[in-house]
């Protein structure tokens, strides 16, 4: 059990509140090492595209770079996911329609309990925002459920200049909503990068990255056992 006086939650956005979930159709006439693509090797694939920290392929300097950078900088985010997919042996044109695929938010599926406790933290008056290591608009993913409008702030990495877990993508977040640190809590799926709130004062929960049907209540949840009822 946390604070009890919680005034502020911050939320990771991938494998917290929405998760990229392939549809099968994205890989028809994909080919690795111009072979097929098989189901196990289209799930490492997503593996590779999602995975929040970590290096899965190998990478000359300029490579590491784009993608040591790669939430900074929407064109560095590109080159650092096309040479990861070029690397796993999918050809340049497909590299990019995969890419294009992976960038539009309305790909991406929330998790089923994303919408009610956003509402009900809206309801209860307690802010939240956003943080999270992305170099595209993830507005359009919430717009597209109805639950912009219970999101406060949205701190994208791209758009601040800071990544977690360095301690200004927090500070910004709760400068932004006016809460001290010691009354907001993180809640993300990266004990490495969203556990960079501890850092200052901030609580933390961890959550699985499940997929969305393995996971109905893992938010809610995890704000229950903080001691925040939603």
């Amino acid at each position: 059990m946390g604070q009890v006086n919680v005034e502020a939650v911050l939320f990771d956005y991938s494998g917290t509140l929405f998760r990229l979930e392939e549809d099968d159709s994205w890989f028809h006439g994909i080919e690795v090492d111009e072979r097929q693509i098989e189901g196990h090797v289209q799930a490492e694939l997503m593996r590779r595209m999602t995975a929040p920290t970590g290096q899965t392929v190998e990478m000359t300097p300029e490579a590491h770079h784009a993608w040591v950078n790669r939430d900074l900088a929407p064109h560095l985010h590109r080159e650092a996911y096309l040479h990861v997919l070029r690397e796993s042996g999918v050809a340049d044109h497909q590299a990019e329609a995969l890419y294009g695929l992976m960038i539009d938010p309305l790909n991406w599926t929330p998790y089923p309990d994303t919408t009610g406790v956003l509402e009900s933290l809206h309801r209860q008056g307690i802010k939240t925002a956003v943080v999270s290591n992305i170099a595209f608009d993830v507005r359009p993913a919430f717009e597209s459920i109805g639950t912009a409008g219970f999101v406060d702030e949205f701190v994208l990495s791209f758009e601040v200049g800071a990544m977690k877990p360095d301690a200004a993508i927090f500070e910004t977040a709760l400068g932004r909503l006016g809460v001290p640190a010691a009354h907001a809590v993180m809640v993300g799926d990266s004990d490495e990068a969203d556990g960079g709130a501890r850092a200052i004062g901030c609580g933390f929960i961890l959550v699985d990255p499940l997929p969305t049907a393995q996971r109905h209540d893992g938010v809610r949840n995890a704000l229950a056992d903080y001691g925040v009822a939603v």
